[in-house]
């Protein structure tokens, strides 16, 4: 499967941003758990949020909590992730992911759990 994620960009601290994720080619979309995960430079990739295949299940980075929420529709092939209140400290590289089992498992929040990513989306949170 190939995953694009859009949406990032340049916004105030306090403001809000929605990040999509289209996926293409592969099985049906809703085989996938899908995941996003963000990346400064010098560090290591972070988890921010994960959703099983339906939706049923959702996780989140303590750092996120409260303020981004991850959706999917598998109509539509995308998976989204709605980012409020956001903080200087959310600017990084966003990366979608898709994890083949569909369901997820104890190691949600591992960049290894995943089978496939996205290219990256840059968003910048100014104070």
């Amino acid at each position: 499967v190939q995953l694009q994620a859009f949406g990032g960009g340049l916004v105030q601290a306090g403001g809000s941003l929605r990040l999509s994720c289209a996926a293409s080619g592969g099985r049906t979309f809703n085989n996938y758990a899908m995941g996003w995960f963000r990346q400064t430079p010098g560090k290591e990739r972070e988890f921010v949020a994960a959703i099983s295949w339906n939706g049923g299940s959702i996780y989140y980075g303590d750092s996120v909590k409260g303020r981004f929420t991850i959706s999917r529709d598998n109509a539509k092939n995308t998976v989204y992730l709605q980012m409020s209140s956001l903080k200087p400290e959310d600017t990084a590289v966003y990366f979608c992911a898709a994890d083949a089992y569909g369901i997820l498992g104890g190691t949600y929040a591992e960049p290894d759990e995943y089978h496939y990513w996205g290219q990256g989306t840059e968003v910048t949170v100014s104070s």
